[in-house]
């Protein structure tokens, strides 16, 4: 699997499927939830309610359609809440794990991923980089490309950086 960083909105990427930090209720949220959202339309939350009517545990994933997103679908991962002393790293891992999972399930060949849990949910970012690039170099997986998506330069340099 290539792995591949570019600066940029996740709701704008050209790829099979997004993937989305939802919270355990699966109805919208901020940051790239609310984002997601908002460029996704009615249909995402439609389905979100409809697939997961009791939400989504946290390390766990489950997709819906991508509504008016370039993206065929939405993978909708939980990540663990850092600031509200959720500091268990596996909850963290899993996000990515199960994500490429449900990714194998649908078929999707390229996926951009955000950084699980780095923004309102404060793990700390480069913890949060060096989770999910553990993950993508042992994965077996069918996806061709895992693209994570940096929200602002800073961001961007920190996982080129550890991406060497």
């Amino acid at each position: 699997m290539r792995i591949t960083v570019v600066e940029g909105d996740i709701t704008e990427q050209d790829v099979d499927a997004v993937v989305n930090a939802a919270n355990r209720a699966m109805r919208g949220g901020s940051g790239v939830d609310g984002a997601i959202h908002r460029a996704g339309g009615p249909a995402v939350l439609e389905d979100c309610i409809r697939r997961f009517p009791h939400g989504l545990a946290t390390g766990d994933a489950g997709w819906t359609t991508a509504g008016d997103l370039a993206a065929r679908w939405v993978i909708h991962v939980v990540g663990p809440n850092h600031t509200r002393g959720e500091t268990d790293r596996s909850l963290l891992t899993s996000c990515y794990v199960r994500a490429l999972e449900v990714a194998d399930e649908l078929g999707a060949r390229t996926v951009a991923f955000p950084l699980v849990s780095a923004g309102v949910y404060g793990w700390p970012k480069d913890d949060a980089i060096a989770a999910a690039l553990e993950v993508f170099r042992s994965a077996d997986t069918r996806v061709d490309e895992a693209r994570l998506v940096a929200f602002g330069h800073d961001t961007y340099d920190a996982i080129k950086a550890q991406l060497g």
